[in-house]
């Protein structure tokens, strides 16, 4: 088999779950062995693969239980919500890929690693929470929180209100020397889910958690630079990108370079809450010396790395 070289790829955290009814973790162990299955066909096709994953839905379900049992326990902040998701899927990838390897009679081995991410503490994400989280809540337990506990509640388009908490862009993954070091001795790792955990780095060089999340996508593409990987991979819901998006003269995009992404982009093809950000991370990762990347969905992986479909970018 041939080295083709180190792959980061990014699964979604809603593609733990495929719909409101299959949201018990059996559920979600199902639909990440799904992934799994694909992501080792990449490793039959030689590459060496970090996978960082979504991890939204499951912080949500994490602060849910905490509210729920607030009356006899502490409840969790938001920077332990990440590290506790990124145990629990990190357990589930890694178990799937277990089985995996065993099936197929592989001697590889998975490891997941707790990841930090290091953010600016004076990135402007910080003055102007946008990311929301956690449950819906009446005005009344809104403005409460926002008096006892100091946060920042929005009604969110009639639905009720919810806490947003903010987003800053990703500086340093913290554990990027120890991931580089499993990859090289034959590990198949799972690092930086939900984007790592944020962290700030004081005068003294000490780490301390903030009440933030990461775009997974963007942290994503800071590790693949570190890691100095030959490609990174966005798993999405999607075979490939298009442009004039659900509209008649849809088109779908096999190839683009960064201008040609650059210029989509300045057209509004790409949309906020979902495309934007992607393409945003693959940029981030092409311009600070990244060779190549890929958009597909989980089922399209190998095809798409023999060429036969997804989006590819290159510089």
């Amino acid at each position: 088999m041939v080295k083709k070289g180190v792959a980061v790829v990014a699964v979604g955290g809603n593609s733990l779950i495929k719909d409101e009814k299959r949201k018990s973790i059996k559920d979600q162990f199902d639909a990440g062995a799904e992934s799994m299955h694909h992501i080792v066909d990449m490793l039959e096709q030689g590459w060496d693969v970090v996978i960082s994953h979504g991890n939204g839905p499951q912080v949500g379900f994490i602060l849910r239980r905490s509210e729920l049992s607030r009356h006899e326990l502490h409840e969790v902040p938001l920077d332990y919500c990440g590290a506790d998701s990124q145990g629990s899927i990190g357990y589930m990838f890694a178990q799937a890929l277990n089985h995996e390897f065993v099936a197929r009679g592989m001697n590889k081995q998975a490891v997941a690693v707790v990841t930090q991410t290091i953010v600016d503490r004076n990135d402007k994400a910080f003055q102007n929470p946008t990311k929301p989280i956690g449950s819906f809540m009446s005005a009344e337990m809104a403005h409460e929180k926002a008096e006892k506990e100091g946060w920042v509640v929005v009604e969110d388009a009639g639905r009720g209100w919810r806490r947003v908490v903010p987003s800053p862009i990703p500086q340093r993954i913290v554990e990027a020397d120890a991931i580089q070091s499993l990859v090289k001795s034959g590990f198949v790792v799972i690092a930086v889910g939900g984007g790592g955990i944020p962290v700030v780095e004081d005068e003294a060089g000490k780490l301390h958690g903030v009440e933030a999340v990461i775009d997974k996508d963007f942290g994503s593409a800071i590790l693949s630079n570190m890691i100095n990987a030959d490609l990174f991979v966005i798993s999405t819901a999607v075979e490939k990108v298009a442009i004039n998006f659900n509209k008649p003269d849809q088109k779908w995009i096999d190839r683009m370079t960064v201008a040609e992404a650059k210029q989509y982009m300045e057209e509004g093809h790409f949309a906020k809450g979902s495309m934007l950000p992607k393409i945003q991370a693959i940029l981030r990762f092409l311009e600070n010396g990244g060779k190549q990347a890929l958009i597909t969905n989980p089922e399209n992986i190998g095809r798409a790395l023999r060429g036969e479909t997804g989006t590819w970018i290159v510089p």
